[in-house]
């Protein structure tokens, strides 16, 4: 998809930002901007748009993106519902790779940093004990001032640069940037199809949300995404259905029609095709 530009606000009088954000969703856009982001997801659970990556995300999850790596977290349907007991917790940090000094990245003793900054191009999700650490750093530099928010800044670079604890979000680093009119056309249809996965959506229904012709939104859509509108949705229903399998509250079978598939064989059918395993394996994996 051709994400939109984001403009990060930064302070005439920081390097770089970090807010600790509390509200009742993430938002929908999808977008991109030039500062690496390193986000801790306190509390939430959706689905998220990483580069070509559908996944489910929730509450503990830290992810470090790139430079220019489009991004969106879209929450569950229950937190547009205007529950004032439901909301999101983030600590955010955002930083320009050469936000401590262009010179930086040169110093032989820094070699590692660079590295970092090209693993993220492809985004990374933190476990472990370095995710543990890095919380705990990124909530003492919410409140950090002056040379205290530099060496914190410093510390967390090194964590991430010297941890293993980390998995590769994408294989591909480079993506479509967009102007506003084609922003505005993918995020409605993403939108569109997040709200409505459960049901039947016809071509002809998302083609006239984008007024097209069906034969004109295929060749869009695959031209802009890399897939086919059905592989996209069939994505997203796999993806509610991992988060329901790991909830272990329903059936399989219940889980299959909840998510939009019209029989079970062929939901077992795309399950494996998208996550390699079968609906139980999954679930015993997560739950183990």
């Amino acid at each position: 998809m051709k994400p939109h530009f984001h403009k990060v606000p930064v302070t005439l009088q920081s390097s770089f930002s970090i807010r600790h954000d509390i509200k009742p969703d993430f938002g929908t856009v999808w977008h991109y901007h030039p500062e690496l982001e390193l986000h801790y997801n306190i509390k939430g659970e959706g689905v998220r748009f990483i580069g070509d990556n559908i996944s489910n995300f929730a509450s503990d999850e830290m992810v470090l993106l790139g430079e220019n790596l489009p991004h969106t977290w879209r929450c569950k349907d229950e937190y547009f519902q205007n529950n004032p007991d439901l909301n999101v917790e983030a600590m955010v940090i955002h930083f320009l790779p050469d936000c401590l000094g262009k010179h930086l990245l040169n110093l032989p003793e820094a070699y590692l940093i660079p590295k970092l900054f090209e693993r993220a191009k492809s985004g990374m999700v933190i476990h472990g004990k370095t995710k543990e650490a890095l919380a705990k750093l990124m909530e003492t530099a919410v409140h950090a001032t002056n040379l205290d928010r530099i060496i914190i800044l410093f510390t967390i670079l090194k964590t991430l640069a010297e941890t293993v604890e980390f998995e590769t979000i994408t294989t591909k680093s480079t993506f479509y940037q967009s102007n506003e009119s084609e922003t505005l056309r993918i995020n409605k249809i993403c939108t569109y199809t997040l709200t409505n996965y459960k049901k039947d959506i016809s071509l002809e229904e998302v083609a006239s949300l984008s007024n097209l012709s069906i034969t004109s939104f295929c060749r869009y859509f695959k031209l802009i995404t890399k897939k086919t509108y059905y592989d996209f949705l069939i994505e997203i229903r796999v993806s509610h259905a991992c988060r329901f399998l790991i909830e272990n509250k329903l059936p399989t079978e219940m889980i299959c029609f909840n998510c939009g598939f019209n029989n079970v064989s062929n939901f077992y059918r795309h399950f494996k095709k998208v996550t390699g395993m079968t609906p139980l394996d999954y679930k015993r994996k997560y739950l183990n």
